[in-house]
């Protein structure tokens, strides 16, 4: 494969503008990268909730889309090679499917896949506060290699709009990828001056 392939996942947690900026991200480097979509009900809800768009514009940004009902399709099989998948946002309904192994749809069989080929699980798991069940599920799967990746404010790189902290979040994303994120700045160590 000379391209990386990525799945990118989107479930019907709040954080859609992260899901819009990471496949805007992805679409500037279709030299590089090939992105297989699928997306949820509940993420087509919470898209048009929280960005007012329609699933066509999610769409646009990827190389190929999936029906989640699809359980046929490419990712359902670890025989499609790819480098990886993100959920982003992920709820913790999807966490408790991927946690179990249930896979009743594409989104949570290609997690599935993903974690049984032992590729880059990547889940920017969304809920605040977390249940003892949400941090037991979320333990669980870092122990079967997924990689927990909340979307957590950085206030180092001194953001001045939201735009700037979900373009941070975004190169958080990417950079378990090996890919540099737009605009995101990396921590370089304090001055000797600074005291605690």
């Amino acid at each position: 494969m000379d391209k990386k392939r990525i799945i990118v996942g989107i479930s019907g947690a709040s954080g859609m503008p992260l899901a819009l900026e990471l496949l805007r991200q992805l679409q500037g480097r279709r030299e590089q990268i090939e992105t297989h979509l699928l997306y949820t009900d509940g993420a087509v809800q919470t898209l048009r909730k929280e960005t007012g768009q329609k699933p066509e514009q999610l769409e646009k940004m990827a190389d190929y889309v999936h029906d989640n009902h699809n359980i046929g399709a490419a990712p359902a099989s670890g025989s499609f090679r790819t480098d990886g998948m993100i959920v982003v946002p992920c709820s913790m309904k999807t966490v408790a499917g991927i946690v179990s192994g249930y896979s009743d749809d594409l989104l949570l069989r290609a997690a599935d896949v993903t974690l049984k080929e032992c590729r880059r699980l990547v889940l920017v798991t969304r809920e605040c506060p977390l249940s003892s069940i949400h941090l037991r599920n979320m333990y669980e799967l870092s122990r079967m290699g997924a990689v927990i990746l909340p979307p957590v404010l950085s206030f180092y790189n001194h953001p001045d709009s939201l735009d700037c902290c979900v373009k941070h979040i975004t190169g958080k994303i990417l950079d378990l990828f090996g890919l540099e994120g737009e605009d995101y700045h990396r921590w370089e160590g304090m001055d000797e001056d600074f005291c605690m």
